[in-house]
């Protein structure tokens, strides 16, 4: 069986598609899967093995320039790619009219279907012009969280349960290298940055956990000049912070990856460091908890919700539980 999934963004969305892989193998254990994805993310889908191919898909780019001769040949090329394999099926599980378009182009055997969404989660963004291209339309409920709604619709179409905790299929903390930049020693990061103000923690509480962390490294990354200048004005009241220098996507991840206790706003990378099942707290200020929240182990704690952030204190307790907690879990 040749499988082709299309999801194209955003990083932690592209993140929570990445149990759908796992599942199918476990269903199918001879089918290959290929994947088209943003350019931007083509790195985090290589981590996990069980890919076969990445189709990078680069509108981002590609719509700054559309005018361009080498644009065009790019896209032309793109869709040449796609179409050299004849799928038995087709995943579009974000339902976007781009999605749709790339699902439309791709070639399935006879007897092949196109598989998609047939309605959107409360407050996601959702195009339901995409279902023109689908031979079958899943619907679920709207309120599905986000890792479960592509292995349902998956299980859906063909025809199996989803009965196990979700696998991201990516490689255990010590089975990668240890980038140069992060310290040798254990080291907590504090992913206090997000594109929306509202779903920002307030600073003094970053702060409060901070001290209450001390001695240990807090690591600081930021991604854009605003949210640099707000990583140093947390570094400014602890003694223990480091700001990083600006980092690759990858390098982020790696970040995420090797900390003792991640700290974070609903945004991809503390959803990163909850796959890899890392110590985690994810904080939600102003987006709903049942959407993305780390529950497929323990070693994730999910604190406050839409319009109802947690205090400093209560994330300090769950942070001391999770470091006590993995203390005595090491041999």
């Amino acid at each position: 069986m040749k499988i082709l999934l299309v999801r194209v963004s955003s990083l932690g969305d592209v993140l929570h598609n990445l149990p759908m892989v796992a599942d199918l193998l476990r269903q199918h254990p001879g089918a290959t899967i290929d994947w088209v994805v943003e350019e931007g993310y083509t790195s985090l889908v290589r981590l996990n093995p069980r890919v076969r191919k990445i189709i990078p898909w680069a509108l981002r780019r590609w719509r700054k320039s559309l005018g361009k001769a080498e644009t065009r040949a790019e896209i032309k090329a793109f869709f040449s790619t796609l179409r050299e394999e004849e799928y038995d099926i087709v995943f579009d599980t974000q339902g976007l009219l781009k999605t749709g378009i790339i699902m439309g182009a791709a070639r399935t055997r006879r007897g092949g279907r196109k598989v998609g969404l047939a309605n959107g989660s409360e407050g996601s963004g959702y195009e339901g012009i995409s279902r023109i291209f689908h031979t079958h339309s899943i619907p679920l409920n709207p309120r599905t969280h986000a890792v479960a709604r592509g292995r349902l619709v998956a299980a859906a179409a063909l025809g199996y349960q989803v009965d196990s905790a979700p696998d991201f299929g990516l490689p255990a903390p010590q089975a990668a290298a240890r980038p140069d930049f992060l310290p040798a020693q254990d080291y907590a990061v504090f992913f206090h940055g997000t594109a929306r103000a509202a779903k920002k923690w307030p600073r003094a509480d970053w702060i409060a956990l901070g001290q209450a962390l001390a001695p240990m490294t807090v690591l600081l990354p930021w991604g854009s000049p605003q949210e640099r200048q707000e990583a140093e004005l947390l570094a400014a009241g602890l003694p223990n912070a480091r700001v990083l220098p600006q980092l690759s996507m990858m390098d982020a991840v790696a970040l995420a990856q090797h900390a003792r206790l991640a700290v974070g706003v609903d945004t991809g990378l503390t959803h990163i460091a909850a796959a890899f099942l890392r110590p985690t707290v994810e904080i939600y200020c102003d987006s709903p908890k049942w959407k993305t929240e780390g529950n497929w182990s323990d070693r994730i704690v999910n604190l406050g919700d839409l319009g109802a952030p947690p205090s400093a204190t209560e994330v300090i307790a769950a942070a001391r539980g999770l470091l006590e907690g993995a203390a005595e879990a090491r041999p």
